[in-house]
């Protein structure tokens, strides 16, 4: 006799359409509904997420068995948010949050977030953080303990890039589109007198700067044009955003990636660079420096000789240079162990599932 099929758990995720959403689900297990349609926006826009809404969860309630929060908690106030968990609680529905943002890398101000963050952390049936630290400080300030799932590889890839061979050592910062949490010009100045100092003592070092043509601050995005147009060995780049296979590339050419930020939580451009076998280079904010210690090395803006010494420790290991045989054994290395972590990371999230459900069933 066939044993019986567990049909799978219905999951409104916000959002839905995300490579880390979509990382960690095991579609075996779970059915992953889609991001219902935003009125008046362009065709797969989430945000605001539609899911989130007290009429949506009212309407389609008979359509999903539990929601789970990932990120989108700026489109709405706490006040907004205290009602979604009343309208979840009225359709008998658990909700997950994974908190991915103690602090909001879209926002300058922090405190409607943290407001934000009172509401679903005490009302969420379950919490997941990435780090021990991340846990912590939940445990700390919210007082809520969290299940902790680290961060699943992104990199889709069947031939992850290793970089090309190059005679020097190459630094790389994105400041993308200048967003609220990046230091550009802090960050840049910094990044100008550390490698002016390694070159006056004969290394031979390089950084490149990226920026994306359309910024969010254009006063910063001047202030760095002009420091490194009047900088030797810096090279400025402005162009579209890179999308993730050339994002890919960019990284594997670097020895190094230093990330500009001056608050945040963690990081999906460290996951992504320790899956490149790209050690990062950032200041000590949030629990990046958690989430794969031995890659981090840190600095502090404004201090270019701890850049320095940071530049010189990351690019000592020799499976960092790009190009090398060794970088593209410790890639193939990290890959085979991502892919196992990864099967674990998706079967936390349903056991987790699992326990909301059944704390639902249960009140």
């Amino acid at each position: 006799m066939d044993a019986p099929t567990i049909p799978p758990i219905r999951v409104a995720a916000v959002p839905s359409s995300h490579p880390y959403v979509d990382a960690v689900t095991d579609r075996r297990a779970v059915d992953l509904l889609g991001d219902p349609a935003v009125p008046g926006a362009p065709e797969g826009q989430w945000w605001p997420p539609q899911v989130l809404l007290p009429a949506w969860l009212e309407a389609h309630a008979a359509e999903f068995d539990l929601v789970h929060l990932h990120f989108g908690i700026e489109s709405y106030s706490p006040d907004d948010l205290a009602e979604t968990v009343a309208a979840l609680r009225r359709v008998r529905r658990p909700l997950v949050y994974t908190v991915h943002d103690l602090e909001n890398p879209q926002l300058a101000s922090q405190d409607a977030h943290r407001a934000s963050l009172a509401v679903l952390t005490a009302a969420a049936d379950q919490l997941i953080t990435l780090t021990e630290s991340a846990d912590a400080e939940v445990r700390r300030v919210y007082g809520r303990s969290t299940t902790v799932v680290p961060h699943p590889t992104l990199l889709g890839a069947e031939d992850p890039p290793i970089g090309t061979p190059r005679a020097t050592t190459r630094v790389g910062v994105h400041l993308r589109d200048l967003r609220p949490n990046i230091d550009g010009v802090g960050t840049v100045a910094t990044l100008v007198r550390a490698i002016a100092d390694l070159r006056a003592e004969g290394a031979r070092v390089e950084a490149v700067v990226r920026v994306n043509e359309r910024v969010r601050d254009a006063e910063a995005a001047a202030s760095i044009d002009r420091l490194a147009a009047e900088a030797d060995g810096v090279t400025l780049e402005r162009g579209d955003r890179l999308d993730d296979d050339a994002l890919s590339s960019w990284l594997a050419d670097l020895d190094a990636c230093l990330l500009p930020y001056r608050h945040g939580t963690q990081s999906g451009w460290a996951e992504l660079c320790f899956d490149l076998a790209v050690p990062v280079i950032g200041t000590r904010v949030g629990h990046i420096s958690a989430q794969h210690p031995d890659d981090f090395h840190a600095f502090t803006v404004g201090e270019p000789v701890s850049l320095a010494r940071a530049i010189t420790d990351a690019t000592a290991p020799a499976w960092s240079t790009p190009g090398s045989p060794r970088r593209a054994a410790e890639v193939a290395r990290r890959r085979t162990e991502r892919f196992v972590e990864r099967d674990r990371v998706r079967a936390a999230h349903v056991e987790i599932y699992r326990r909301a459900l059944q704390t639902t069933d249960a009140a």
